[in-house]
């Protein structure tokens, strides 16, 4: 379901996208996807925290890298959007239009989820030989770029090696985004370690505009990362989690993913928190009130 009741030009998982010509108009609803599925039920406010969050990484690495956003003030809404300024308050960004690449920026800082699963079966993550006696949750001695392909709705994002991604992209704009994206998490992962988060992963999407690279989509949220709490973190086992790896773990705990049916209905309770802990790591790495709850 769209935010407001003018048909997208494109939708994703989460997102409305708007074609404005030269720009986009890109809003954030509260749906949430899970195991390649939009769930039927969506999570307050999840929208507003993707689109403040990301503003404020923006802002903070604007030294660190170009990003594609122009505004996000409600007075800079097209007039055809204008009506419908109290339901978009928070959850959209007007931006430039990029030249997208077509690849995923993954960087890993810790062993978690399928970097954790390749590791075990054969000691290299997306082909990047590792250390042994890893385990669980490990921090790695220094960030690794893994990229992945961009998949349609319903299908997987698939891992490849960088050797694949130069295939894909060319050897020279390969190396510039995993020197980008590497250079993007190192400085966020050492502010939100002052702010008590840890960043175990995140993606990023980069795109050109007039020949520079920008950084773009969002960028450094819950949906696109895996933020763990600094002072619970233990090596050996899995981490509690500001991010919605808490809707997984529920969905792993009481539906069957190749049983072909549906995702089952969320319970409220499931849906509290995980609203709750979006909210939380907006505060916790902005230092700031979260002003929509």
């Amino acid at each position: 379901m769209s935010v407001i009741d003018i048909e997208p030009d494109a939708q994703g998982k989460v997102r409305d996208l708007y074609d404005l010509g030269d720009r986009l108009l890109v809003v954030a609803s509260d749906r949430i996807s899970a195991f390649d599925y939009i769930l039927e039920d969506e999570i307050p406010h999840k929208g507003q925290v993707l689109t403040q969050l990301s503003c404020f990484w923006f802002k903070l690495l604007d030294g660190v890298i170009e990003n594609h956003l122009i505004s996000a003030d409600v007075a800079d809404l097209p007039e055809r959007f204008k009506p419908y300024a109290d339901a978009l308050e928070g959850r959209f960004m007007l931006v430039k239009k990029a030249d997208m690449y077509p690849v995923e920026c993954i960087v890993r800082g810790y062993l978690a989820g399928s970097s954790l699963k390749e590791y075990q079966a054969q000691g290299t993550v997306c082909g990047i030989e590792l250390p042994g006696g890893l385990v669980n949750s490990s921090k790695l001695e220094t960030p690794i770029f893994t990229p992945s392909t961009k998949a349609e709705i319903g299908d997987h994002d698939e891992n490849i090696s960088f050797e694949r991604c130069a295939e894909i992209i060319g050897d020279e704009a390969a190396a510039e985004l995993r020197d980008a994206a590497i250079k993007v998490y190192t400085a966020a992962r050492d502010h939100a370690a002052d702010h008590g988060i840890i960043i175990a992963d995140t993606k990023f999407e980069f795109g050109r505009v007039g020949g520079r690279l920008i950084l773009a989509d969002e960028v450094l949220t819950p949906d696109s990362s895996r933020f763990w709490p600094g002072d619970e973190y233990e090596p050996g086992k899995s981490q509690s989690s500001f991010d919605k790896q808490y809707v997984r773990d529920w969905l792993t705990a009481h539906w069957d993913k190749e049983s072909g049916t549906k995702p089952p209905r969320l319970p409220e309770d499931v849906i509290k928190r995980t609203s709750e802990k979006y909210i939380e790591a907006y505060e916790k790495i902005t230092g700031e009130k979260f002003p929509f709850a």
